[in-house]
């Protein structure tokens, strides 16, 4: 009698290696990682060894004091504020639109602009000084950077549509760089302080 039983092959796994390793290189190329961003601030260039650091002075009436105590209350000059307020209040800080001898002062800088011609602008010498608790919450923490952010973006914005029609994002770089110069980011954020809930 013949024998019924067929033989069984080996299925030939030399190639899943090679086929593995291209589909981790196409998952890898395919996919997209979320990428953590921080917070933009451009900080000064550090000074020659040989220049003497020089304490900047800032005149009263140019520095918005705000801080944040370990409750995540805010105070803006003294005064509590919610964060839906700071935005606005950063704004008429820095603008001064009624030329408030209490507030920042406006220096006129010629700035040149991207065809040659000169910008006599008003720029204000106003500085936000941020001070956190160490007690601060980080969620607080960011909203408040965030808050700042809005407000001087905004106010390029503004600027942006006034002197060029379009929105600060939409400028070629040497038009952002005029509206940069035009309204500075003036932001001082002192070290965190174990102060309480003051």
């Amino acid at each position: 009698m013949a024998n019924n039983k067929r033989e069984i092959r080996e299925i030939n796994a030399s190639s899943m290696a090679d086929i593995a390793f291209l589909l981790l290189i196409f998952f890898l190329v395919a996919t997209t990682m979320n990428v953590d961003t921080g917070i933009t601030r451009q900080l000064p260039p550090i000074p020659p060894e040989e220049q003497q650091m020089e304490d900047i002075k800032v005149k009263e009436r140019d520095l918005l004091t705000i801080f944040v105590n370990t409750y995540d209350n805010i105070l803006v000059a003294g005064r509590q504020a919610h964060i839906s307020q700071l935005r606005a209040a950063v704004k008429e800080f820095v603008l001064n639109p009624t030329n408030n001898e209490n507030m920042p002062e406006k220096e006129i800088k010629e700035l040149t602009m991207p065809d040659g011609s000169i910008w006599s602008v008003p720029v204000s010498k106003a500085v936000v000084s941020l001070t956190n608790d160490r007690g601060t919450s980080y969620d607080m923490y960011i909203q408040v950077q965030n808050e700042l952010a809005r407000a001087f973006n905004e106010m390029r914005d503004d600027a942006a549509r006034a002197r060029f029609g379009k929105d600060f994002m939409n400028l070629e770089d040497a038009e952002r760089d005029v509206i940069t110069k035009a309204v500075p980011l003036s932001i001082s954020e002192a070290e965190p302080k174990n102060v309480g809930g003051n």
